[in-house]
């Protein structure tokens, strides 16, 4: 059987790979949609979520929800497929790659999570075709197949998620800047709600990561990683303000001066990636970036009421 492709279904090489899915997806429907209104609208622009000993996975274990209802109001749909780990049997496996395959044959774009989140694409007699999140870096962890049954590319790290994406309609402007504005403050109130020990999210992050560098952790790879996803969100979050001015005028001003504080704010959590600087240095880092976003949230908040 020749390659069954979805024809023009490539991700984006954004750090934060499940934004590379979703513009991947939005370009593949013709969504006119830009990268900071897709992080903005969705609210992952605003995420940010610590693992206690800074491990690399904090960008990916979080409860998505939310995210979900907000992607909807980009105009498109997130289905929930399954997750499966290394214990789930070859009848579990075969029936989800079943509908993955009805999915593709309707030329509905599918993703799945593993170590990273990738598009899968297409499938020929004896695998599943992968996009690789970027193209230039060649890592295990972003495999290119996904061999049916045996998922053998996954090696011992099987703990996959799967995903399908649709088309629906799409909201007006105001709900989705109300909403997604919404979600920020409310990870700021009630972290809680998107994610759980060991993990923080919210302000609470801040002094995770800061305590996880007092234990040690300060040159590790979770501490780079962190730091380049969440930065990424950050500067996505100041364009996504660029625009609310200038598709809401009557709040310019204050869009224009939040989205000034949020690129403050991403340049802070690019310093702070840094593996080479450790110590009081990096921590003054964090304080001030604990800060910045502290009043930003509240000029979220002024925002919101002036709408």
């Amino acid at each position: 059987m020749a390659k069954r492709l979805i024809p023009n279904l490539k991700m984006a090489p954004y750090n934060t790979t499940l934004m590379g899915v979703l513009k991947g997806v939005a370009d593949y429907y013709g969504l006119p949609t830009s990268g900071a209104w897709l992080f903005g609208a969705s609210g992952h622009a605003f995420l940010i979520n610590i693992h206690e000993e800074l491990c690399p996975s904090g960008p990916y274990c979080w409860n998505a929800d939310t995210f979900r209802g907000l992607v909807r109001n980009l105009g498109i749909l997130m289905q929930d497929l399954g997750f499966f780990s290394a214990h789930s049997g070859p009848r579990e496996r075969a029936k989800v790659e079943e509908v993955l395959k009805r999915k593709i044959d309707a030329a509905t774009p599918c993703s799945l999570l593993n170590m990273e989140n990738q598009l899968i694409s297409g499938y020929d007699d004896a695998r599943f075709i992968l996009e690789k999140p970027w193209p230039r870096v060649d890592l295990a962890i972003t495999p290119e197949t996904l061999t049916f049954g045996t998922w053998r590319e996954l090696g011992e790290e099987v703990h996959v998620d799967f995903h399908a994406f649709t088309r629906t309609e799409r909201a007006d402007d105001e709900t989705t800047i109300r909403q997604s504005l919404g979600w920020a403050v409310d990870m700021t109130r009630a972290p809680g709600r998107y994610t759980e020990k060991p993990y923080h999210a919210g302000l609470e992050a801040y002094d995770a990561w800061i305590d996880a560098l007092r234990n040690g952790h300060g040159s590790s790879h979770g501490n780079w990683w962190n730091g380049t996803v969440w930065s990424e969100c950050r500067e996505m979050a100041a364009g996504y303000f660029t625009e609310i001015g200038q598709r809401q005028p009557r709040i310019s001003k204050k869009a224009g001066e939040l989205s000034t504080q949020y690129r403050r704010l991403a340049d802070l959590l690019r310093k702070a990636s840094d593996k080479e600087l450790v110590g009081d240095g990096k921590i003054k880092i964090l304080q001030e970036a604990k800060s910045t976003e502290e009043s930003g949230i509240g000029k979220i908040q002024e925002l919101l009421d002036a709408m």
